[in-house]
């Protein structure tokens, strides 16, 4: 009865990258937390994605963004040309016309 059974154990290693110590996650099992894993990153840790036990992807905080006005905030450009509005010179070929 034993002899059908299997097992599967995931081993959570930790890797020392750029001095700070970052767990790994199987692809598998990445996908199956993908939700509770996202949250652990909002709350500012990171992790290693891995495939066939290589690292593919690394997770981690947007850093670089805290703090910064997303581009869709902020005022765009205002062009400017000297004499008529493009409206205005429409309006007048079409009259000319």
């Amino acid at each position: 009865m034993l002899e059908n059974m299997h097992t599967i154990v995931y081993i959570n290693v930790q890797i020392k990258k750029k001095g700070d110590i970052m767990t790994t996650v199987t692809f598998t099992e990445f996908r199956k937390r993908a939700s509770k894993l996202i949250s652990q990153v909002e709350r500012g840790s990171g992790f290693i994605i891995l495939r066939h036990g290589k690292p593919v992807a690394e997770i981690s905080p947007c850093s670089s963004l805290q703090g910064h006005e997303p581009s869709w905030k902020k005022p765009g450009l205002r062009l400017s040309a000297k004499g008529d509005s493009l409206s205005k010179a429409i309006l007048k070929e079409r009259a000319t016309s």
